[in-house]
């Protein structure tokens, strides 16, 4: 996943969740694709101007902590967002450790999400 696009890629295994991502994300002028599993979106992983991925981090097989490990193992430094309803302590720093960009816990305001993608995406400003 080389070049940064506007599309967001939406790992989530809550249908409800997944498909108000996608609409927030729409709405906001991005494309995403979206997926139920780490699983799915592994057999069928795009390099096609993907800008950020949004994962939730319990998911059914593969979680999203260990699917962020598995990208930065194969040097995908795509900026990687993961949301969670089941914070635990420690875990942010364990994602922030394993190279997330940023970590939200649900529920959160779309806003916020929407805030926390342009923010991973933006270029760096001048130094």
């Amino acid at each position: 996943m080389a070049s940064r696009g506007r599309m967001v890629i939406v790992i989530e295994d809550d249908e409800s969740m997944r498909e108000a991502l996608v609409r927030l994300l729409s709405a906001a002028g991005f494309e995403s694709l979206a997926w139920a599993s780490a699983e799915e979106f592994l057999a069928t992983q795009t390099d096609d101007g993907v800008a950020c991925l949004v994962s939730d981090l319990r998911l059914p097989g593969i979680s999203g902590l260990d699917l962020l490990a598995l990208l930065r193992s194969r040097s995908d430094r795509t900026p990687f967002i993961l949301v969670t309803a089941h914070d635990q302590p420690g875990q942010r720093e364990e994602s922030a450790r394993r190279g997330a960009t940023a970590y939200l816990i649900k529920p959160f305001r779309g806003t916020v999400l929407l805030e926390t993608v342009r923010a991973t995406i933006a270029p760096p400003g001048p130094s």
